[in-house]
């Protein structure tokens, strides 16, 4: 009998050990993070813009493996949009990248901690601001850089099919993620996990309604799709600045309006 409880025993500790082990890696492909959750294709063109309004980057058409894109020619800019039609310069990595001291739903260091200095010090100041509220938000994922945006849309590809895929997750060199202005954000209500029902947590609610405040925009808004190119993230924040964010804000609109940028008839 105690041979059977000592053998019983040892198989209860291997099988937490392997749900342990995996649970704890932090680079694990998301299927939705950020702009990740495509929508269908959409081409954009750059409408008339007073002289007042901040410039989201001025644009080239680009060659190669995204044939036909837009490149943006400057991508270091806060006001900078990439979508399905905008991409960024090939081989760019952003400046400054830095590690937000905010929480993460996980503690090693990993390149998705990092963000570019201004957004990851606003960044800061927004999980200060939640936390005074009462609202525990948990950072999830920022910079991603090319060569990882390839795998995971790849890994999207070879699961589920191009279609499919592309309704999930952004090529290479055109996701948001790769400027370095981007977090996706959680909270324990939803285990920590990139879903639309975050909007109906009170971390979600908050978000919506003091992002701005500290420069931040959801970049994806319910009933936007068809201007966006995606689906609605309630998770996904983006730094556009204080004074861009509020005003994007009060006109509930997106980059794309904001800026000028509609899909092509």
């Amino acid at each position: 009998m105690a041979a059977m409880r000592y053998s019983y025993v040892i198989h209860l500790v291997m099988v937490f050990l392997i749900i342990l082990a995996g649970c704890s890696d932090p680079a694990g492909d998301e299927d939705r993070t950020g702009e990740d959750n495509d929508g269908h294709d959409t081409s954009l063109e750059k409408k008339e813009q007073g002289d007042e309004e901040p410039s989201a980057g001025e644009a080239s058409e680009g060659s190669g493996e995204n044939d036909g894109l837009i490149t943006v020619e400057e991508p270091a800019s806060t006001n900078v949009v990439v979508n399905k039609s905008r991409k960024l310069p090939d081989g760019y990595t952003p400046p400054d990248l830095v590690v937000p001291d905010v929480a993460f739903y996980f503690d090693e260091f990993h390149p998705k901690k990092q963000m570019r200095k201004e957004a990851a010090r606003e960044l800061e100041s927004l999980f200060q601001g939640a936390k005074e509220a009462g609202v525990d938000l948990v950072a999830a994922s920022g910079y991603r850089s090319y060569e990882r945006q390839k795998k995971i849309y790849q890994d999207n590809v070879d699961k589920r099919g191009k279609e499919e895929a592309n309704k999930v997750s952004a090529q290479p060199g055109t996701s948001e993620h790769q400027t370095g202005l981007a977090m996706d954000v959680s909270s324990a209500e939803v285990a920590f996990k990139l879903v639309e029902d975050f909007n109906q947590t009170e971390e979600g609610a908050w978000l919506e309604q003091n992002a701005y405040r500290y420069g931040f925009v959801i970049r994806y808004p319910e009933g936007k799709t068809e201007i966006t190119g995606y689906s609605y993230e309630p998770w996904h924040l983006r730094y556009v600045g204080r004074d861009v964010a509020a005003d994007i804000h009060e006109q509930n609109e997106t980059l794309e309006e904001y800026f000028g940028f509609y899909p092509k008839e």
